[in-house]
């Protein structure tokens, strides 16, 4: 279903590292066997991976791994074992930040007596140690982006962000002292540079590729703001766009993309709703969010539903799915029942591992049968260990989904399939929800209609995967069973494949499915078995700011604009109505209706 292509692997690219370098503070001749306990702390936005290990004298270690060298580099020795539960590095590498908790089942404790220490560690060389703050609660750190071109001002900007719900940025002024080492200036007047930029947020995310601050406050109702922070470290609030969520969504703060905490455990009945905010470069943005209708269990049927919403800001709408799962498979965690949001594209998919999966088209969204939709015990995404321990690391620029397994400690990057998406097109009775050939039938025409536009329009730039569909469509053009036209539909994703990456807005005027000619649309192709969608349209976002905003703007603007034109969409059906009229002004010769003839066949 998935092709999968490794980055990184914990074990292959830094453990065996880490134990030829214990080996030699040890002095040893032969191989290190002890365990060096080795966590991924945080991914950063070049591709770097911060971890920690155990080192061989009992201390612990923060070190790097450069993806574009491939090398190792040791950053940090703490004198004693101690538990990081939040790590950042700054661009130029020579300061660290780095939130410690308390061991509470060991001997040794931090001092102060707090439940979390935050320090800013000097070292471009190893110097000073700078506490920021010891308080009871849990705090994320992260270093903005520099500006390239303003290298000879010497600063660093840090978020902290809290479990009290408030996130403040730090300014920090660096000197040079013998022309290589790099220090704090005037460290003890680093609380007065202290800006707080936002504060009562229930859940945030952060977006290192893009310097965005997500985050969601709740007074009268639930709202979903994003801070953008520029190269000169100016920030504005950029958007705000308002919710439909349950009474306390988010019980405890809910941090998102801020490295990886092993020492906090979040109780699955906490996890009420799961979100995540995905951006793609030519203006779109989407807010998925998942929730459990728990007291709607049917004890006679032993179903269950699953709710999950995709808000296309960039369509001013927003989608709501319920999907029934059946009971004989909830036999599992309650963890596992919250899907998987993976980007890619501009699909967005959502995996619920062993129930279904939903490859949502966030352009072509206006029916539900341009999505492809699988279900049951057989739909796998190829991970090697399952979903559960998956995290998903979104970039804007990247086409393809990247996917961090925390349990085997690797990274890959993936990709729809066109080898499973073509044996669709060549099934007559793909998967279907209950596996009864009845609802397989009708389940064909959908499916086969959402392969074809994501073959043609999404991976459509691969002559080889053209040919293949081209090839189908030959062998298949007398029996065609589905409810659709495939050679229009051929021509139109074609067509729409050349224009529709210059303008979102291009998406209510092009016409890219023959199914919008159609006077009386079949059934199958207006819905899935099992599965319920409603839509909202005009969903409130107000947005300002440059660049990505304002190209969100637009498409949002014109989007709303065309939604009050009537039939903006041109529709093939006016080129016969044109044809028409034009042969009836005038006897066609007989070359003209040989060429009719044959157009025909």
């Amino acid at each position: 279903m998935l092709e999968f292509e490794q980055r990184f692997d914990l074990q292959s690219d830094v453990v065996s590292d880490i134990l030829k370098k214990e080996a030699s503070v040890c002095e040893l001749t032969e191989e290190y066997h002890s365990a060096v306990d080795a966590r991924i702390l945080n991914v950063q936005s070049d591709g770097g991976v911060l971890y920690s290990w155990k080192g061989a004298t009992g201390t612990t270690r923060i070190g790097k791994y450069n993806r574009g060298t491939k090398q190792n580099q040791l950053l940090y020795s703490f004198d004693k074992q101690v538990c990081v539960s939040s790590c950042s590095l700054n661009q130029e590498e020579t300061l660290l930040a780095v939130s410690l908790v308390q061991n509470t089942r060991g001997a040794e404790h931090l001092r102060p007596m707090s439940k979390c220490l935050t320090l800013l560690i000097e070292i471009r060389p190893i110097n000073n140690t700078k506490v920021l703050k010891a308080v009871d609660c849990r705090v994320k750190v992260q270093f903005l982006q520099q500006d390239t071109n303003r290298r000879s001002v010497l600063e660093s900007h840090l978020l902290l962000l809290t479990e009290d719900g408030y996130a403040d940025l730090y300014h920090v002024l660096l000197t040079k002292q013998e022309g290589y080492r790099v220090v704090i200036a005037n460290p003890e007047r680093l609380a007065r540079t202290v800006e707080r930029i936002v504060e009562d947020f229930s859940w945030v995310q952060w977006d290192g590729h893009t310097q965005r601050l997500y985050y969601l406050t709740h007074k009268d109702h639930y709202l979903l703001r994003c801070v953008q922070f520029y190269p000169s470290h100016h920030c504005e609030t950029v958007m705000e766009l308002p919710l439909e969520l349950p009474a306390k969504a988010f019980p405890t703060i809910k941090f998102v993309n801020l490295g990886f905490d092993h020492y906090h455990v979040e109780k699955p009945e906490t996890e009420l709703v799961r979100m995540e905010v995905f951006t793609n470069r030519i203006g779109s943005m989407c807010v998925c969010y998942s929730q459990l209708l728990q007291d709607r269990r049917d004890r006679q049927t032993g179903t269950r539903e699953v709710m999950y919403t995709v808000v296309l800001v960039h369509k001013d709408c927003s989608k709501t799915f319920r999907v029934s799962l059946d009971g004989e498979q909830l036999q599992q965690e309650v963890t596992q029942l919250h899907p998987l949001f993976i980007p890619m594209g501009y699909y967005i998919l959502v995996y619920l591992q062993d129930h279904f999966l939903h490859c949502v088209n966030t352009r072509q969204e206006e029916m539900i049968c341009h999505s492809l939709f699988f279900s049951g015990r057989d739909v796998n995404l190829g991970l090697p260990r399952g979903s559960a321990d998956v995290t998903v690391l979104h970039s804007e620029e990247e086409p393809r989904g990247t996917l961090l397994d925390l349990g085997s400690g690797e990274i890959h990057a993936a990709e729809l399939s066109p080898a499973y998406l073509l044996r669709i097109l060549h099934s007559h009775t793909p998967t279907s929800y209950s596996g009864s050939s009845s609802s397989s039938s009708s389940m064909a025409h959908p499916q086969h209609l959402a392969a074809l536009h994501c073959l043609l329009v999404y991976m459509g730039n691969d002559p080889n995967v053209e040919l293949q569909v081209i090839d189908w469509l030959c062998n298949n053009a007398v029996a065609n069973v589905d409810s659709f036209d495939r050679i229009q539909e051929f021509i139109l994703a074609s067509l729409y494949r050349i224009s529709y990456d210059r303008s979102l807005s291009l998406d209510k005027v092009l016409p890219y499915s023959s199914v919008f000619d159609m006077q009386e649309l079949p059934q199958r192709l207006l819905e899935i078995p099992g599965v319920l969608c409603s839509t909202e349209l005009h969903i409130k976002a107000a947005l300002r700011g440059k660049g990505f905003w304002a190209e969100l703007q637009w498409n949002t603007e014109r989007t709303k604009y065309l939604e009050a034109v009537p039939n903006p969409r041109y529709k093939t059906s006016q080129i016969k109505a044109e044809w028409d009229k034009l042969r009836s002004k005038r006897s066609p010769s007989s070359c003209m209706n040989h060429i009719e003839e044959n157009t025909k066949k």
